[in-house]
């Protein structure tokens, strides 16, 4: 049985005080959570620390929303997994689209990121997903498969299933449109099927896999409850404590 994972990817939001609000009201609504539900939050480096000593004593978990590949060295202005594994963090989000459209990541880079989660017991989430342009010329799937077979290039069966996939329609992100629940489970039924052709049907069966793309209050319900969507990786949605809560009972 798959446990849902509801991620909050707060992007380059919120100050510490806005951030410390947010976490505050987020704890206050599911004190009393007791659905088989994971709730993750990825807040700015800038306030992971004081967020993690906020949380301890409660049901959310705590997401990083990117990281370097090197432990640590001469790189400026960049975090290391060793870093994050430092403070408490358990997730860490690896190619999203915008790091890889604004900050050309490649597949390669994100191989290497995803090794290096790995390697520090930090649990990554792998974005994947396609380009209006990709979907309308009807090679969607090919992109996918792709971008999945790179990332988890020379990566092991055990570590392989550590590994969540978010499967995140570029088209979709911050648009306001959003892939039908239909489009968005048939998406993720053939991640299933690539990692199930990489790594065996038990990997595959047991494999988180979420959707993203301008998921909401009036959409989360029939997007959950798709029989390959294991939960959601939300971006606008998840910076309103109220919404974002909604959208965490929707997961079935």
């Amino acid at each position: 049985m798959r446990t849902p994972l509801i991620a909050g990817n707060w992007k380059m939001n919120n100050n510490m005080t806005e951030s410390m609000e947010l976490v505050d009201n987020l704890i206050q609504l599911t004190k009393n959570f007791n659905k088989n539900v994971e709730i993750l939050i990825c807040p700015p480096f800038t306030a992971l620390f004081s967020i993690k000593n906020s949380i301890n004593d409660s049901v959310i978990k705590l997401g990083a929303q990117n990281m370097h590949f090197e432990e640590k060295g001469a790189y400026t202005g960049e975090v290391s997994p060793m870093m994050l594994h430092d403070i408490g963090v358990e997730y860490v989000i690896i190619g999203h689209s915008e790091r890889r459209q604004l900050f050309n990541e490649t597949d390669d880079l994100i191989n290497k990121k995803l090794k290096a989660a790995l390697k520090y017991g930090i649990k990554p989430i792998l974005c994947v997903g396609e380009t209006l342009g990709q979907r309308e010329s009807g090679i969607e799937k090919s992109i996918i498969k792709n971008q999945i077979t790179n990332a988890f290039n020379d990566i092991n069966d055990k570590d392989s299933a550590k590994v969540i996939i978010a499967y995140e329609p570029i088209w979709a992100i911050g648009t306001g449109k959003n892939a039908t629940s239909n489009q968005a489970n048939e998406m993720a039924s053939f991640i299933r099927k690539t990692v199930s052709e990489l790594y065996g049907e038990l990997v595959s069966q047991n494999m988180i896999i979420q959707y993203g793309g301008s998921v909401k209050v009036n959409n989360a319900n029939e997007i959950l409850s798709q029989n390959d969507i294991d939960g959601a990786l939300i971006g606008g949605a998840s910076l309103k404590a109220e919404d974002f809560y909604k959208i965490i009972n929707s997961a079935q």
